[in-house]
């Protein structure tokens, strides 16, 4: 992997980790510009690494909010920063089971098919388009059931294509939650997953690191942060000013696009 090809990935997993156009199905597209499988053997640590730059750029954002959450944690009464963490833990529970179930099933899901990531893409495209225009005149708490249910459009985001964020914050939204909350919850509901994914891979050995790959990696990993850091900041206030119908656009563009090139 070249630096090149390091920085394009990086950039592209720092956008779209947070923006609501799925960073899954774009890095499939972009494999498929390099002509090579967006997630090869060679380049899954380097996907590792990414996803764990994108996470570090989501803890910098929410430093504030998540150093409460920890103080919350070693009160002796059950406060806000307990009862939001069990909401984190509730909303985990879809995307742990499907992720381990059905990992060989996912796994094949990644192999450059760009018939499946136009229409996932073009899901996420209606999913944003809905929660815009069916606004909620009144908002309503985040409940441990609505926790459960955007944990649930987290495990569908798992199918590339899928905006993570994109149909957690859509949902959230059909939920009437309001538009803040539903985005902290959103980014924050993933940490412990790619943690806990990273953590796997390490304990497994599927990560090899190798002294030819190293500067790539870290020019990547540092790229990623960055542009993590100013997706984040952006996303949040594009769901405060109620801008999702353009992703929604985009997306669908981009969804049929994919649709049209894996017939051409």
């Amino acid at each position: 992997m070249g630096f090149l090809e390091a920085i394009i990935l990086a950039i592209v997993q720092g956008l779209t980790e947070f923006l609501p156009v799925s960073s899954s199905g774009h890095l499939e597209l972009v494999g498929t510009l390099f002509n090579q499988n967006a997630i090869p053997e060679e380049n899954l640590t380097y996907t590792v690494v990414l996803h764990f730059a994108t996470s570090i750029s989501t803890l910098i954002v929410f430093r504030k909010e998540i150093l409460s959450i920890i103080k919350g944690l070693f009160s002796t009464t059950l406060n806000d920063e307990k009862v939001f963490s069990i909401k984190i833990i509730i909303s985990m529970i879809p995307a742990v089971f499907v992720g381990l179930v059905f990992e060989e099933q996912i796994e094949r899901l990644f192999s450059q098919n760009l018939f499946l990531v136009g229409m996932s893409l073009i899901f996420t495209a209606f999913l944003l388009y809905l929660s815009e225009k069916l606004k909620p005149t009144s908002t309503t708490p985040l409940s441990y059931f609505s926790s459960f249910l955007i944990g649930v459009s987290q495990a569908i985001a798992i199918l590339p294509g899928v905006s993570r964020s994109g149909s957690t914050i859509a949902t959230a939204l059909l939920l009437k939650i309001d538009k803040q909350k539903a985005a902290q919850f959103s980014f924050l509901m993933v940490i412990p997953l790619i943690f806990g994914k990273i953590a796997k891979d390490l304990l497994s050995g599927e990560i090899i690191f190798t002294s030819s790959e190293f500067l790539p990696m870290l020019l990547g990993f540092v790229v990623a942060i960055c542009v993590g850091i100013l997706a984040c900041s952006w996303m949040l206030k594009i769901v405060r000013s109620s801008k999702l119908t353009y992703f929604a656009i985009y997306c669908l563009i981009v969804g049929v696009l994919s649709i049209v090139f894996h017939y051409a």
